[in-house]
């Protein structure tokens, strides 16, 4: 094979040997010097050009001039559109002479019908190159295995008059630790584990004899057959129990137990999870605590998807809050305090813990309770502990020991109108970043009952319009020519990346009354309402998923290192498919800051 002609990326990667045989046949090196224009815009072109070194700079024709939009070097494609379309979308002057490779437009196209992945390359842009990058880096089979592909313990049913021991001998003839039962018509059926019988016989006096029913939890946490195992772990996780029922639709096929799941796992998370659970001291929660950033880069290393790892995460670090609002508060005031997590770990988005970002609301009328002496303890103490859970403190002190961050019902809510009626950027911010706050630890109903006010307050024109302004507010990594622009090799994928989208979608979705909170969901019901096209959302989708992915490599490295955890990339460190994907990335960035000004008249 040629030996300057690269098989090891994509696209040329995708194709098969034989395929790549009819290239090198069909394959010439070819100079443009400086000035020439190797293809021109709305004309055909005879081959597709791989770039071997140099620089061409794309041209648009218009009105009595010509724009220039973006530049293409070592690594890129020109020419594939003229042959796929049979004219070319740009004209494209060299401005460095070009070496290429040539591939004839014959056998460019033979592969593009005979090859549906390298099709989709060049057909699907964005989201085609971020799923073969997910689908290269899937090392772990057991991260895509769904529910229907695990081993379901078998669904044994019970009538909700038989007795404790007639239920315990249910399960030890099938050889399940728990049976279903059935209930009255307009009832939902309800479960019943061994540990369930247990705390009956021995922790409660009941007698073998008695009828199961009052131990029967209902509803049914269930799962579907369609969903990733991966996904059932966070569930279970999260709600604190060992086993859900499986679901095809209405029809129930079976449980799937924690041990199950973990055999399909080399992870600790549920170990990690059990130790939360048992923790007696704030000591053991840390400990516990500071082995997540491990569980995170070993999944990671095997390719779980952000998107899962967040779920992972989020569900941990709910155990984790829990547990030390239980060690720390006493039993008589839990359910006079509601502890929110804001900002990214209030839209469940959070991985390696970059600062601490929650707030404190107590019931209106329970001062004497809860004392601003006893309340300030508390808060502090909760601080301190998870400062050595590895939350560094929020720089902006966005913190429930920060006077500003806690408060009564009634101070929350005149709070919160003093916020959505401000103008000033600092108390927009500190609004966008509650509207985004999620009640992780004590009386929930205590947000619950605020949060609907939050949302009303934020549907206002005026405000919604500065509200989409602020993710307008930074750069977008990209130079004049389509080029990634950085300051010492260096680019902030919060502010220029991650934050116009994140904030956009939050400005949306308040405009379009959509109560969601994570970005994806937003995003979904945004497509679904139709206020976003379903080609920019999943454009969208897909952007999000490259820079999660390239930020959180980044801060990997950097723990590894012992560097500080932050939101910086190092360009230099990105391979060629890497700075591609974050270059289209980008650029759907832009498109999103269009339609944002479009729609906000910005």
């Amino acid at each position: 094979m040629n030996p300057l002609l690269s098989y090891h990326e994509p696209p040329l990667s995708l194709l098969t040997e034989a395929q790549r045989s009819a290239f090198d046949r069909a394959c010439d090196i070819v100079l443009f010097q400086r000035g020439e224009r190797p293809l021109q815009q709305s004309q055909p072109s005879a081959a597709v050009y791989f770039i071997i070194k140099g620089h061409a700079q794309a041209l648009r024709q218009e009105v009595g001039a010509e724009q220039r939009l973006a530049d293409y070097g070592p690594g890129d494609v020109i020419g594939a559109f003229a042959v796929i379309q049979g004219a070319a979308r740009f004209t494209y002057e060299v401005i460095e002479d070009l070496l290429c490779h040539a591939v004839d437009a014959a056998a460019f196209s033979a592969a593009m019908q005979q090859n549906s992945g390298f099709s989709a390359w060049f057909h699907h842009g964005l989201s085609a190159k971020n799923a073969h990058w997910q689908a290269a880096s899937e090392l772990d089979d057991a991260l895509l295995t769904r529910v229907a592909d695990a081993r379901l313990a078998p669904a044994v049913w019970v009538q909700p008059e038989i007795s404790l021991r007639e239920a315990r001998q249910a399960m030890k003839s099938k050889r399940v630790s728990c049976v279903l039962v059935e209930r009255g018509a307009g009832q939902a059926p309800g479960i019943v584990t061994r540990t369930d019988l247990l705390d009956a016989l021995a922790l409660e006096g009941a007698g073998p004899e008695q009828a199961v029913q009052p131990w029967v939890l209902s509803p049914l946490l269930c799962v579907d057959t369609r969903e990733m195992l991966f996904q059932s772990l966070v569930l279970m996780t999260e709600q604190q129990v060992e086993r859900v029922v499986v679901r095809d639709g209405e029809q129930i096929l079976g449980t799937l137990g924690m041990g199950e799941v973990l055999s399909h796992f080399s992870s600790h998370s549920h170990l990690i999870d059990l130790e939360l659970e048992r923790a007696e001291s704030v000591e053991a929660v840390q400990a516990a605590s500071r082995r997540v950033p491990e569980l995170v880069r070993l999944l990671f290393s095997r390719g779980a998807r952000s998107a899962y790892l967040m779920d992972l995460v989020s569900a941990l670090n709910t155990r984790l809050f829990r547990r030390l609002y239980e060690l720390l508060l006493d039993n008589s005031l839990r359910d006079q305090v509601c502890i929110l997590v804001l900002g990214s770990e209030g839209r469940r988005e959070q991985i390696l813990r970059t600062d601490q970002d929650n707030a404190l609301i107590y019931r209106d009328h329970s001062e004497q309770a809860f004392s601003l002496e006893r309340g300030n303890a508390f808060c502090q103490a909760f601080h301190q502990a998870l400062l050595g859970c590895g939350f560094p403190p929020c720089p902006g002190k966005v913190m429930l020991n920060q006077p500003h961050w806690q408060g009564s019902q009634s101070d929350w809510h005149q709070r919160i109108a003093k916020l959505s009626q401000s103008r000033d950027p600092q108390q927009l911010l500190d609004f966008a970043i509650l509207l985004d706050a999620r009640a992780i630890a004590g009386e929930a109903t205590l947000f619950e009952q605020l949060r609907p006010a939050m949302l009303q307050a934020a549907r206002n024109d005026l405000l919604l319009r500065q509200f989409a302004a602020a993710a307008l507010e930074f750069h977008t990594p990209l130079g004049l020519f389509g080029r990634l622009k950085s300051r010492d090799d260096r680019i902030d994928l919060k502010k220029g990346a991650l934050f116009p989208l994140v904030h956009g979608l939050r400005a949306l979705a308040l405009a379009a009354g959509i109560a969601a909170r994570n970005s994806l969901d937003r995003l979904q019901a945004l497509v679904e309402a139709g206020a976003l096209r379903a080609t920019l959302g999943q454009d969208i989708e897909h952007a999000l998923a490259v820079f999660q992915r390239q930020r959180l490599a980044a801060q990997l490295e950097a723990l590894a290192a012992g560097r500080t955890v932050d939101n910086q990339l190092a360009l230099s460190r990105l391979d060629r498919l890497d700075r591609e994907l974050l270059r289209d990335a980008l650029g759907v960035v832009e498109s999103f800051k269009l339609v944002l000004k479009q729609r906000f008249r910005l």
